[in-house]
């Protein structure tokens, strides 16, 4: 009798253990903008130019103390889209569809064959009225023109993800 209170007492406790749940901790991913959606990828890109502004380049830097391009366009696209690229200028140039300079559209990434930096390559991303964002190794994180003489003449490549 003694041996058989032990053993409904086991399974007892085997229950309610196996039946309690440890509290799991909710993680809410970022928000998520359709980059099919031009008016809220611009609206996104503006945000983060806005917050970026000024910051200063930095070769390797990933903060607002001091970023590169290809770390901008990572942090720009993991922070607004949640869609984690490649952190390189020269990895990102393998990812999506290569598209005529004619046809960009917001949050296409755009290449260019500047002769400085990792590679020489520099990435910035396209957002509306021939304009991209980008930091620059010269003035940091700032808004540039594509009919911009310099970057007319460096342009390589663009991108759709």
């Amino acid at each position: 009798m003694k041996m058989l209170c032990r053993c409904l007492l086991f399974v007892c406790i085997l229950v309610v253990v196996g039946c309690s749940s440890s509290p799991r901790k909710y993680h809410a991913p970022p928000v998520k903008t359709e980059l099919s959606d031009p008016i809220m990828v611009i609206a996104q890109l503006r945000e983060q130019l806005s917050q970026w502004h000024g910051t200063p380049y930095h070769y390797g830097g990933m903060d607002l103390n001091g970023i590169d391009c290809s770390g901008f366009v990572y942090r720009t696209f993991f922070d607004r889209f949640a869609i984690s690229l490649p952190r390189t200028t020269k990895a990102q140039t393998t990812y999506g569809t290569r598209i005529d300079v004619d046809d960009l559209q917001p949050g296409d990434l755009v290449f260019f064959k500047t002769g400085s930096g990792e590679n020489g390559l520099h990435v910035g991303i396209y957002d509306s009225d021939r304009a991209f964002i980008h930091a620059s190794t010269g003035k940091g994180v700032m808004r540039s023109s594509l009919d911009n003489i310099y970057w007319q003449k460096v342009f390589w490549q663009a991108r759709r993800l």
